[in-house]
């Protein structure tokens, strides 16, 4: 499969697949008559690639994840420890967001609050 076909096919944007070739980290990659050809190993890393940038991964730690993933059996733990890192990173922002949530409900709850109450100076 060129390497149009599998951006179109596998909806993955060229210069992710441009920045795998030259990583060099393609498999069984090949080029016949100036086109790179992925084999199904190539797929999968890259596979790998996009959940990696999805998650947040800077280009850099993609391609130091998989130089460690294709380095097996004894890189896990520096997987583990980088996915761990990552995962930190979302805990860290999602309970950021919840303190934002939070001031913006308050700041809610007090217009609200003052909008049910009775002028003192009105009339009943």
């Amino acid at each position: 499969m060129t390497i149009e076909e599998a951006s179109e096919r596998y909806e993955i944007p060229m210069h992710i697949l441009r920045t795998y070739e030259s990583w060099g980290l393609c498999g069984a990659v090949k080029k016949v008559m100036g086109d790179w050809q992925y084999d199904e190993t190539d797929l999968e890393r890259l596979s790998v690639i996009m959940t990696l940038h999805d998650v947040g991964f800077t280009a850099a730690e993609v391609e130091a994840y998989m130089r460690l993933l294709l380095e097996r059996p004894h890189t896990e733990e520096q997987r583990l420890r980088m996915l761990e890192v990552r995962r930190a990173a979302a805990l860290d922002e999602i309970h950021f967001k919840e303190r934002q949530l939070q001031r913006l409900d308050d700041l809610r709850y007090e217009i609200r609050n003052k909008q049910r109450e009775v002028p003192k100076n009105a009339c009943i």
